[in-house]
């Protein structure tokens, strides 16, 4: 048994021993009268009935304090206006750190209970993996979780964010306007669209990643007309038997040409700051690796090192990949 399974182990025993903590604190809160400021928003008749994963909720017609569980939920909300109050803010997220002024840090990676209830939101906002605290954060608002089983459902995600939310004409519009962008990027390409293969690699500490068609940033790639190489032209269903996983795909230094291609984005992006040291020097180590140094990419100067926003999931995250393809393929600003 390894310990990064024991690890895995270890936090979803923590986790569940938080929920029934929490659990019992606000059941006797609420026997006693309400030590804790538990709110009561079940008379709120200004709401609208939302089916999600964790159940059906009556989201508010009109809502002014925000609480979103996770990054996705983050930049879906502020994607659509919406400012939360607060968030489980992650490093993904630095790329679109103006949006962030006054929004509160309710955590890394997981959500702080205490702080979302010191926040007194009036909605909470989160993901389908989150259903483990849904009784709890309910009890304090109105809280919809959405099914976000890839980052090939981007755009999906943030249709259903937009309908709970009632915010359906911003959606299109926001939509639009991206779609708009790409029209632009392909005018500009003009023949060269049909011509260049697009690679898209990431360096984890313990391998090589290549991402396939259906991943978040394969996605934009085919908005984007771009084509990619036959390694990683594999749809999402054709993925899962092959590899188990939707969008992405482990190689050995041995198959390194698999990540070849007329260019290739890359980056190295990690969690935490030892994680990203480590692919960093993954990253100087394949440098120098004599196969990474004969791929046609290399050797004709078309490698670009690109932020962990290529593995996002969302509209700003996918605005930002245009915005690199408009840098580096058609060099723009």
């Amino acid at each position: 048994m390894n310990d990064s399974y024991i690890n895995i182990k270890l936090i979803r025993w923590l986790r569940f021993g938080i929920v029934i903590f929490w659990s019992l604190l606000l059941a006797v809160a609420c026997h006693r009268g309400g030590s804790l400021p538990v709110r009561d928003y079940t008379t709120n008749a200004a709401c609208r009935q939302v089916e999600h994963a964790a159940g059906i909720t009556c989201v508010p017609e009109k809502f002014e304090r925000v609480v979103t569980l996770d990054a996705a939920s983050l930049e879906n909300a502020i994607a659509l206006g919406i400012k939360p109050v607060g968030s489980v803010i992650s490093d993904f997220s630095s790329y679109w750190q103006e949006h962030l002024t006054e929004v509160k840090n309710i955590g890394i990676g997981e959500p702080n209970l205490e702080s979302i209830l010191a926040l007194k939101p009036d909605l909470i906002l989160g993901l389908d993996y989150q259903q483990d605290i849904y009784n709890i954060t309910s009890k304090i608002a109105p809280t919809a979780l959405f099914k976000f089983e890839s980052s090939g459902q981007w755009k999906e995600v943030f249709t259903n964010y937009s309908l709970a939310l009632g915010k359906r004409e911003v959606a299109e519009t926001v939509m639009k306007n991206y779609y708009r962008r790409l029209e632009k990027f392909k005018q500009k390409m003009g023949n060269n669209l049909s011509k260049i293969k697009v690679s898209v690699v990431r360096i984890y500490p313990n391998n090589i990643n290549i991402y396939l068609l259906d991943s978040f940033c394969g996605k934009v790639l085919q908005d984007a007309g771009l084509s990619r190489p036959e390694s990683q032209n594999i749809k999402e269903s054709e993925a899962i038997k092959l590899f188990d996983n939707p969008v992405q795909v482990s190689i050995g230094t041995e198959l390194i040409e698999k990540a070849d291609g007329d260019v290739i984005f890359i980056w190295t992006g990690q969690n935490t700051r030892q994680g990203s040291e480590t692919a960093k020097k993954n990253l100087e180590q394949l440098q120098s690796n004599p196969i990474w140094k004969n791929l046609k990419a290399v050797k004709e100067n078309k490698v670009y090192l690109v932020p962990s926003y290529w593995i996002g999931s969302g509209m700003l995250a996918a605005n930002a990949i245009v915005d690199d393809l408009f840098k580096y393929l058609i060099n723009q600003p």
